[in-house]
């Protein structure tokens, strides 16, 4: 179904700056917007695209906004976010936000029966199934907007779940691809990514693999517990690819901008005019491929441990790598450090196997507060 209306949580990051872009290109009416803390971008975009109901998640910037947006809604707080999405006239919602914190508004999306463009793989990786199955009781089709998840999706059309033999997920490899030692690494230069423009947190998994760690959990849960096998792929023209039990392989191939996947979400099943670059191939020459170092960049082999134990153990791997992702950007921990303290706090972990939504909340704050207790502890 083509979004005719969009919610945006997250309007004001990378991906919902992006997607803003796609809605003036191809007419599409956006009935909502939700950020954190950039609230004059977020009065921006609500004046340019005529917007009557917005979300601010910083509190004290309520009243400038009301200042600044005199005939729109304006809300704050958790749950008048859920509230206003659940009561949008959208049919779309984008969930762009970043982190676990884009879980209750995927719910809210799904309840109120609204397609969900996924650009928050947080959400499948802590609740795994329960958001599939969530979405099916409900009628509702994820659809997902990380490259390397619609290429996956673009591969499968038109094909049998059953010919399925494995998916082949590829990498960049970051910015410390091929470097000896990964000691004494700035958070400055981690952000440097080779290929891709994204938010800071993205940016330092993509840089510990820790990113590509998480997309393969989601792959998982997204496409019928296939295996999957991650390939760093330098150049970021395949985006991934899916190989069948006759060993066909399917790939879809882009320039890397995310302009291509955020509009088929929106606009699917139709294709659109871009304006994202062509690929040059005479220029291009080379399409190389590696296999990824899981000693060295460790936070890739601890999403293969968690999603091997199951349970409420991948939402304790990202709860841990949230808090030492952000303990790395402010300078309190090393590079080297981040997966150190994941694993400190997946293996102090009792997992839950058969787990409700209700133990997903529960125990992504228990392995916060857990990795925020071994942080001080640290000092």
């Amino acid at each position: 179904m083509q979004t005719k209306s969009l919610y945006i949580a997250g309007s004001t990051g990378s991906i919902g700056t992006q997607a803003l872009a796609v809605c003036k290109k191809h007419g599409i009416r956006v009935a909502g917007l939700s950020c954190g803390k950039n609230y004059l971008m977020l009065a921006e975009q609500a004046k340019a695209f005529q917007v009557k109901s917005v979300h601010i998640g910083d509190e004290s910037a309520v009243e400038a906004l009301k200042e600044l947006l005199p005939d729109c809604e304006v809300v704050t707080g958790e749950e008048a976010l859920l509230e206003q999405i659940q009561k949008s006239d959208a049919d779309t919602l984008l969930d762009a936000i970043v982190g676990s914190a884009g879980l209750k508004p995927a719910i809210a999306g799904i309840l109120s029966k609204k397609k969900l463009a996924l650009a928050n793989k947080e959400t499948i990786v802590c609740a795994g199934q329960l958001i599939m199955d969530l979405a099916a009781e409900n009628g509702v089709t994820v659809f997902p907007v990380d490259s390397e998840h619609s290429a996956i999706f673009q591969c499968l059309l038109g094909n049998h779940d059953r010919e399925v033999k494995r998916i082949l997920l590829t990498a960049s490899g970051g910015p410390f691809f091929g470097r000896e030692s990964l000691d004494g690494i700035c958070a400055e230069a981690a952000l440097k990514h080779p290929n891709w423009d994204m938010g800071k947190k993205i940016t330092i998994d993509s840089a510990t693999l820790m990113n590509k760690g998480l997309e393969v959990i989601e792959a998982y849960h997204l496409f019928g517990h296939k295996p999957i096998k991650v390939l760093v792929h330098r150049e970021s023209i395949i985006h991934s690819m899916v190989e069948y039990v006759d060993n066909a392989i399917m790939a879809q191939l882009g320039t890397p901008d995310m302009t291509i996947p955020i509009q088929l979400s929106l606009t699917y099943p139709n294709r659109m005019e871009s304006d994202a670059g062509e690929v040059d191939f005479v220029k291009l020459q080379t399409l190389s491929f590696f296999e990824p170092d899981v000693e060295k960049f460790r936070c890739l082999q601890l999403a293969y441990d968690a999603l091997s134990v199951g349970g409420t153990m991948p939402c304790v791997l990202n709860g841990a790598n949230e808090v030492a992702v952000d303990a790395f950007l402010n300078g309190k921990i090393g590079f080297t450090d981040i997966p150190k303290f994941i694993e400190k706090t997946m293996s102090a972990h009792r997992v839950i196997s058969d787990y409700t939504l209700e133990d997903v909340f529960s125990v992504d704050l228990w392995a916060k507060k857990y990795a925020r207790d071994l942080l001080d502890t640290a000092k």
